[in-house]
């Protein structure tokens, strides 16, 4: 039996998802806090119970629902589509953790400044591009089309260089301009967070990348 993929967040992102997982004739799920939102009004899709036999429908719900579906569904592909750090805040919600911004000095010393968006309350932005809009559809060549400026290694290398202990998910490219999360991978994460006090993680394409640092309540 295939795998069904899981589309967090129903918006602009949410539909290019929809519109490549259809092409592909692969199954997919979408969850959102709309019951309305592009994708449902878009692609006519059908309010579902999981599990559920058809091949693809909506779930109304938060990123806790998220979480569960996550589990229940061991999706192949989870799309982060939403404008947070998916991976990071659904383990903050399964482990009720909160932020550890002392984490993140340490891993800004070992960054070179010009690739860091934005720092801070336990998180770090980065970016290759990180003074440009980045053109839609974009392939990730190795020489920016915006910036003009060549990588000198991926997102994911200097993450790894910059915190060795981090957990790097990475975001894989799907399409120009879209990513993914394997779903195996965001369950070993979750495995991963369960024996630990405090921790860093991050997601990563070849281009940007976001850490999360955080801790158990004490």
């Amino acid at each position: 039996m295939k795998k069904l993929n899981l589309i967090v967040g129903g918006g602009k992102y949410g539909c290019e998802a929809i519109k490549l997982l259809r092409s592909q004739q692969k199954s997919f799920i979408v969850v959102d806090t709309n019951s309305d939102c592009s994708a449902v009004q878009t692609f006519k899709l059908k309010t579902c119970r999981v599990p559920h036999s058809a091949k693809e429908g909506f779930v109304q719900g938060d990123l806790a629902t998220a979480v569960d579906l996550v589990e229940r569904l061991k999706p192949e592909y989870v799309f982060p589509t939403a404008p947070v750090h998916i991976a990071a805040d659904m383990a903050k919600l399964k482990f009720n953790l909160v932020p550890w911004p002392e984490a993140v000095d340490s891993i800004l010393a070992r960054l070179p400044p010009i690739v860091v968006l934005a720092a801070g309350k336990g998180k770090i932005v980065l970016s290759f591009n990180r003074d440009h809009h980045c053109v839609d559809n974009c392939a990730m060549p190795e020489v920016c089309p915006t910036s003009k400026v060549k990588k000198p290694c991926t997102m994911t290398k200097l993450m790894k260089f910059a915190c060795p202990e981090a957990c790097i998910l990475i975001s894989y490219s799907m399409a120009p301009g879209l990513g993914a999360l394997k779903g195996e991978e965001i369950l070993d994460f979750f495995k991963w967070v369960e024996h630990r006090k405090c921790f860093v993680v991050g997601t990563a394409c070849d281009c940007h990348g976001v850490f999360s640092a955080f801790k158990q309540v004490q």
